[in-house]
């Protein structure tokens, strides 16, 4: 693992307390390209999880408050009429950014959610018909609110599958709850933004170094396993397509990188197929109606699956 990218872990664990697996698994997301889905009540530090993410990795960072009057326009940027120059220009939306923040993306209506299907996925958008490319590296962590439905827009299987993982934040512990007043009260000065641990071109460069890890065909049918495993039990209706293993094998690798190997083993796989595959699948009524639960069943499919050696 490159030293830049610890220094960076270790900042990161020390500004956001209670959240190791998840900052790692934040970080393993943008690392290979991938975009993140952040489900939890308001108050547990989603918003300053994000931000410190894109103050340390020294990108541009830009949020959008999801409401449910949001254009697609507001998202993407739109063609303005300058009076001067008597010409038309384009002005860009604040998507054009490296992290971009969709706060409650559930508050607003599925055509404005499509707005950033294209971004995702293409890492390009078009306005009035001309493509722009969007920056290097392009990283949308969208968060929603799972106690409160009202007046909110569930997001479609379609636009949840663009989504690298779907991340729970849950609260941290009390000794960490404590140290996190501490910390808050303890500041007598405005918050600063956070110290970039890397430049933009080391991160392209670890990205580069990621790609080049190695999967063993064992690993791969060990993933494909998994993945088709959903799709053979009674207790999902709907199982995971075949991008839920491309997502798993990109963020296995990415996790093998961060244990500093270069090459992926079946436990890369499982530290990632619960965050990769908790947003593909649909559980069957009966299993909703007795109370079970997306990461319970998946991890009775993903223990049910023999191990390679």
């Amino acid at each position: 693992m490159n030293d830049k990218i610890a220094e960076l872990i270790k900042a990161y664990e020390k500004q956001v307390l209670g959240q190791k697996e998840n900052v790692r698994l934040m970080l393993s997301s943008i690392l290979v390209g991938g975009h993140v889905l952040l489900e939890g009540v308001p108050g547990t530090g989603k918003t300053q999880m994000v931000r410190t993410l894109a103050g340390l990795l020294g990108g541009e960072f830009k949020r959008i408050q999801f409401t449910p009057d949001l254009l697609p326009s507001d998202i993407t940027g739109s063609m303005i009429y300058n009076m001067k120059s008597g010409s038309f220009e384009t002005l860009k939306g604040p998507v054009f950014t490296n992290v971009l923040l969709a706060d409650e993306i559930n508050r607003t209506p599925a055509k404005t959610q499509a707005a950033l299907l294209e971004a995702m996925e293409e890492k390009q958008l078009t306005i009035q018909g001309d493509t722009y490319t969007l920056p290097d590296p392009f990283f949308v962590v969208a968060t929603q609110n799972p106690v409160e439905f009202e007046g909110t827009y569930p997001l479609p299987e379609a636009q949840q599958d663009r989504f690298l993982f779907k991340l729970h934040i849950d609260f941290p512990k009390f000794e960490e709850e404590v140290d996190v007043l501490k910390q808050t009260l303890a500041r007598k000065e405005e918050r600063k933004e956070s110290e970039p641990s890397l430049d933009m071109d080391t991160f392209l460069q670890i990205s580069r170094e990621i790609s080049q890890t190695t999967i063993q065909d064992e690993v791969y049918e060990y993933i494909m396993t998994i993945v088709r495993k959903t799709r053979e039990t009674e207790t999902v209706q709907h199982g995971a397509s075949t991008r839920a293993g491309i997502a798993m094998a990109k963020a296995a690798k990415a996790w093998a990188y961060l244990d500093s190997r270069n090459y992926v083993t079946p436990d890369d796989v499982k530290a990632v197929a619960m965050p990769a595959l908790r947003h593909r699948i649909l559980l069957s009524p009966h299993m909703e109606l007795e109370g079970a639960t997306h990461d319970q069943i998946i991890q009775e499919l993903v223990g049910s699956v023999p191990v390679p050696r």
